[in-house]
């Protein structure tokens, strides 16, 4: 805990935060998975000989996939832009004689392979693999891509014992660009009966929670004056952001605890002396449930109405300019073969009440397991209390640990994979945990107008 007379003599640095709530908070979870277990598979799955055939192939994979791992977090790409690390791991795919579609499903960064049985079950494989800005995979995007990408190869590899078809999606865009919503639009999960990926994490967890997420702007426009000659012939823009940014700040003490809200003020005037005609914000907000969601939508823009009113100022809200994501919808039975396959890696699962609720971030994944039954697990790369998004993440997603769940990942995707396309009535369950969970939605409508 930090004292007065502990603060640094130089006040230009930021103060460091205090570690006492992550620290108690990592206890706690501690304690809690001493005696916790997710559940694990009550259906076959796929055979011992079939499994066995995917660990010799992710064992001769694994040079591969590790160089491919390290050579994505060598050189990051943002949104959008991933055209060398898109190329990089469709020229894997093709040198093992696999047909990829490059620039798949209207984006221009993204990628599509398949094999097996056209006209058996079909189950999607995902990769991500955009960085972000200054800080290159502090997501650790680079185990994804190719922890996907080896179950996928691992897959393929079966040939005519593969019991149905597996498709390969390399999506874009995940840090905010929306590309699994983009590719869905496109067809990119027509015919698809199931998806599954996996994301670095702190801990190993089947069913994490992940938050919907929106974009709002808002842009106020008011009238220029001379800020102390006539400043009563203005009317100021920048005071309709402060407004707004306060009212944001005070709605706070009525949101749900995993609702969240975070802005920027992206532009607010040029000069002191010249009232502002013109002051923009960004938000995004976030809730567990897409009708919670919807709420903190209509209250954010009754927030920025209310700002313009007392301001005299006009307000114009632009919802959604990359595609909303809807929170992660998991699978029962989908997250049991998961606990089961990489429990077989040596790796334990916790439940989703074990880790603390509050450790909630959002992913484009959400929109595609509201299309499907999906599974988007978290896997422990670090002992370390590491925070998504850090430089010190992306050092922990080449480190030795990460290196051994790149293959531990890709071996446990690639067997749910199989598990799901052999086993009818793991199939069937997944289809009825999806239908008792609401069944699909059509997601570009969901919020309609705000």
């Amino acid at each position: 805990m930090t004292h007065p007379h502990d603060l640094p003599s130089d006040t230009s640095a930021p103060l460091p935060p205090d570690g006492f709530l992550l620290g108690h908070l990592a206890e706690e979870t501690r304690r809690r998975a001493r005696t916790a277990r997710a559940p694990e598979a009550t259906t076959a799955g796929a055979d011992a000989d079939l499994l066995e055939a995917l660990r010799t192939a992710v064992d001769e994979l694994g040079p591969t996939l590790l160089d491919a791992s390290h050579d994505l977090a060598e050189h990051p790409e943002v949104s959008f832009e991933e055209h060398r690390s898109a190329a990089a791991l469709a020229d894997l795919v093709e040198a093992r004689g696999i047909d990829v579609v490059r620039g798949a499903h209207g984006l221009a960064t993204a990628l599509r392979a398949e094999a097996g049985d056209p006209g058996g079950p079909t189950i999607a494989v995902l990769s991500e693999y955009d960085a972000l800005p200054g800080i290159g995979h502090g997501c650790g995007h680079n185990v994804i891509a190719t922890a996907g990408l080896g179950a996928f190869l691992a897959l393929a590899s079966l040939g005519d014992r593969l019991p149905g078809r597996v498709v390969w999606l390399g999506t874009p865009a995940e840090e905010g660009g929306g590309g699994k919503e983009l590719m869905a639009a496109e067809g990119a999960f027509d015919g698809v009966g199931a998806a599954l990926m996996v994301h670095p994490f702190t801990y190993d967890i089947a069913e994490p929670l992940f938050l919907g997420r929106r974009q709002l702007r808002a842009t106020f426009r008011g009238i220029t004056s001379h800020a102390s000659a006539q400043p009563f012939m203005g009317r100021n823009a920048l005071d309709a952001v402060n407004l707004m940014y306060t009212g944001v700040g005070l709605h706070r003490q009525q949101m749900p605890p995993t609702d969240r809200v975070h802005g920027v003020v992206t532009s607010g005037g040029e000069r002191p002396n010249v009232i502002p005609e013109h002051a923009e914000m960004l938000f995004y907000l976030r809730s567990e449930h897409p009708e919670g969601l919807a709420v903190l939508s209509d209250r954010l823009g009754d927030i920025a109405r209310g700002a313009a009113l007392m301001t005299g100022c006009g307000v114009e809200l632009t919802w959604d300019e990359a595609p909303a994501y809807l929170p992660v919808r998991g699978n029962g039975p989908l997250a049991a073969s998961w606990t089961t396959r990489y429990g077989e890696r040596g790796r334990t699962v916790l439940p989703p009440d074990v880790v603390p609720r509050m450790f909630a971030g959002s992913t484009d994944f959400g929109n595609v397991s509201y299309r499907v039954p999906g599974v988007h697990a978290m896997v422990r790369i670090t002992d370390a209390d590491l925070s998504l998004h850090t430089r010190e993440f992306a050092a922990a997603a080449v480190s030795e640990e990460a290196d051994r769940v790149v293959l531990d990942a890709a071996w446990s995707l690639a067997a749910v994979a199989a598990d799901w396309l052999s086993d009818p009535a793991l199939r069937e369950a997944a289809d009825a945990d999806f239908e008792a969970a609401g069944g699909a939605v059509d997601v570009p409508s969901y919020f309609g107008e705000a």
